[in-house]
């Protein structure tokens, strides 16, 4: 997997989205990557006060713009936070979800960083529809939802796996982003049909040795993916349990105390939708730690 070479990271300016912005200087800082910070102002929809402003409207939007980069760039003149990047800061017009992607398209950006709540566009938002629909949008670039402070490098990454492809690009990934990170892989099962076989009347011995027949099974292939991402045994700690997903996932990132979640988004079709509404949208909207959501191919 190349390395991360272009970051982006969007602000509304407001304190909670600094915390993203942060994290970005931190991340790009260890990968030694390009930096760039945008904000997006969405003047136009001032154009229904000109009646009242008349050709003071222009003049208006000037200040507003020239605030807003003044505002951006002493947010990334901070010494503190910078950890000897240089941030490139970016004011484009335009509502945000759409400047958000064409500027993360235009860069070919490998990872984008965003606050989960801020004072503008994602107000009021725990990744609400507004980011979910961005994470939708997203459909090439990496998206990490910054949820805490970074006053630290992450240090436990819980990385949900499915055996798939995607898990191999999100175990990569996340060796990146959470360099240095210890890694626990999760593949939470439920053995297929053993409701049905409980619902039949089959012996509870019976129905405990398929499941675990099942977690051998999803050892075997956890082992593989991690082969195949890189990972050496003693790299990872395995962790294969029973139950639902979504639940298990938020159980065992409070259980491992860990800051970072990696989660999977397959593909770019109509069943994206339904795919984020479950398990990705739960952990979206439960978990404390941030979270960094790797695409599939579109």
């Amino acid at each position: 997997m190349k390395p991360l070479a272009r970051i982006l990271a969007a602000t509304d300016l407001s304190a909670p989205a600094r915390h993203a912005v942060e994290r970005g200087f931190r991340i790009a800082a260890a990968a030694k990557a390009d930096y760039c910070v945008m904000h997006a102002l969405e003047l136009d929809t001032m154009d229904a006060l000109r009646e009242w402003l008349g050709e003071d409207l222009t003049q208006v939007k000037q200040k507003i713009e020239e605030q807003a980069r003044e505002t951006l760039l002493q947010q990334l003149a901070d010494p503190a936070r910078k950890h000897g990047v240089t941030a490139r800061a970016l004011i484009v017009a335009g509502t945000p979800l759409a400047t958000i992607v064409e500027q993360a398209d235009a860069m070919a950006t490998d990872l984008l960083v965003l606050g989960a709540r801020g004072g503008d566009f994602l107000r009021h938002y725990l990744l609400g529809s507004t980011a979910s629909r961005l994470l939708r949008k997203s459909r090439r670039h990496p998206v990490l939802i910054v949820k805490q402070a970074s006053h630290e490098a992450y240090r436990r990454a819980l990385i949900p796996v499915d055996f798939s492809a995607l898990s191999v690009r999100a175990i990569q990934l996340a060796r990146q982003v959470a360099s240095g990170a210890d890694i626990v892989l999760l593949h939470a099962y439920e053995a297929p049909f053993e409701g049905k076989l409980a619902y039949a009347g089959v012996d509870a011995a019976v129905i405990q040795q398929y499941r675990d027949a099942a977690r051998e099974e999803a050892l075997r292939n956890m082992r593989r993916v991690a082969a195949e991402a890189g990972l050496a045994i003693g790299d990872y700690s395995p962790l294969v349990v029973h139950g639902d997903p979504s639940q298990q996932v938020i159980e065992q990132e409070q259980e491992r105390d860990c800051d970072l979640i990696v989660m999977g988004k397959h593909g770019a079709s109509i069943t994206e939708d339904l795919l984020l509404g479950s398990v990705t949208k739960h952990v979206l909207e439960e978990a404390q730690s941030d979270v960094l959501v790797v695409c599939g191919a579109g």
